[in-house]
């Protein structure tokens, strides 16, 4: 008798599960369609015609609306603002996106940055293409782009490197912070990085990022000698702080000497050992020629290290470069404002219209090149 209650139970018990997971997959009351959707209209704007301005940056250049996509149902919608050097698009360029809002305005800066990234050029008229892609949810669902306006940019060119300098009594510049003072090379596949291989003399340095300021004021509090390497952690003082210590710090078992320095601003860390310059000798003349400089321009080498060269204050227009020394050896790159050359490389592109500071380092054939105006 309780067998057959148990029996009775149990398929009750099944009949119901079986009837709640069948309601389940037949309940559709939190599934939605959402329908092809109709794409945002972008308004016209009422000037279409921008110079850009580099000295009011944050001022508003632009200002776009657009009416919202209709994808059949209530639901917060994305907005990605994209621009292009052509019509049809080839490689957009986004500047902004949003969520559930259907204007936007773009400072001078904003706007300049959007038309260098979409390959317009510096310092001269360009037409730009822009236009509104909607979609859906964090994955981006169901793109639709709206129609396409244009309008016509004067873009100023966007430097957007820093550029550091050495000052210290082991250095050419002494504790002088406006004293012709060594650039930093930079690492042209990594702008962090910075590199100085050269002499340095028995005493200690820092690093600054204005010649004529010292402040912001790059040292460090710490590091460790182990292997002919002094490393540690950089510190700075960006102004109305406490300066921090010198390179290498406390000179601890560093003499004069050519050394290695590497400096990494987004790891914070650097580094300083000895290099062997034996066997190097510097040509008796260096000068920078090419379609960029109007005449033959000579280099400087620095008395305190005379593999370390430099011009101030030259005029380059948009155009080539190398380093050509009296013996006729042409050393190049093809990497713009910084790189290392190599006898026989490729020209130096030159990209903008400025008077530069320009250093080169025979020992390495690294250069700078370092804008004024910019």
């Amino acid at each position: 008798m309780m067998k057959n209650k148990f029996l009775k139970l149990t398929s009750l018990v099944i009949a119901l599960v079986t009837l709640s997971v069948f309601n389940a997959c037949d309940d559709t009351s939190d599934i939605f369609t959402v329908s092809d959707g109709t794409a945002s209209v972008l308004a016209d704007v009422s000037i279409n015609k921008i110079t850009l301005d580099p000295v009011n940056t944050t001022t508003p250049a632009l200002t776009l609306n657009w009416t919202n996509a209709n994808y059949g149902q209530q639901t917060a919608i994305n907005y990605a603002i994209q621009f292009s050097s052509d019509e049809a698009f080839t490689s957009p360029v986004t500047a902004t996106t949003l969520t559930g809002k259907n204007d936007v305005t773009f400072s001078m800066a904003e706007l300049n940055s959007a038309a260098g990234n979409a390959g317009l050029n510096p310092f001269e008229w360009n037409t730009i293409y822009v236009r509104v892609v909607s979609s859906l949810g964090t994955q981006n669902g169901n793109p639709i782009n709206s129609n396409t306006i244009n309008l016509m940019v004067y873009p100023y060119f966007n430097y957007v490197f820093k550029d550091y300098y050495l000052v210290g009594n082991a250095t050419a510049a002494d504790w002088n912070n406006n004293n012709n003072n060594p650039a930093l090379f930079r690492n042209p596949n990594d702008e962090n990085e910075y590199t100085y291989t050269a002499y340095f003399g028995a005493g200690e340095f820092k690093i600054l990022e204005t010649k004529g300021l010292w402040q912001p004021q790059w040292g460090t509090n710490d590091g460790v000698l182990a292997g002919g390497e002094y490393s540690g952690t950089i510190e700075v003082n960006p102004g109305g702080g406490t300066d921090p210590g010198t390179f290498p710090a406390n000179n601890n078992g560093i003499t004069a000497g050519f050394y290695t320095f590497t400096i990494n601003f987004a790891s914070k860390k650097y580094s300083f050992k000895s290099y062997d310059a034996s066997g190097v000798t510097s040509p008796a003349s260096l000068a920078l020629q090419g379609s960029a400089v109007t005449a033959s321009t000579p280099l400087t080498a620095l008395t305190f290290d005379g593999h370390i060269w430099n011009v101030s204050n030259v005029h380059l227009t948009p155009g080539n470069l190398k380093f050509v020394t009296g013996a006729g050896a042409s050393w190049g790159s093809n990497t713009s404002f910084s790189g290392t050359a190599t006898n026989g490389g490729a020209d130096i592109p030159v990209v903008v219209e400025d008077d530069y500071d320009v250093w080169f380092n025979d020992l390495t054939g690294e250069y700078i090149l370092v804008p004024l105006n910019l």
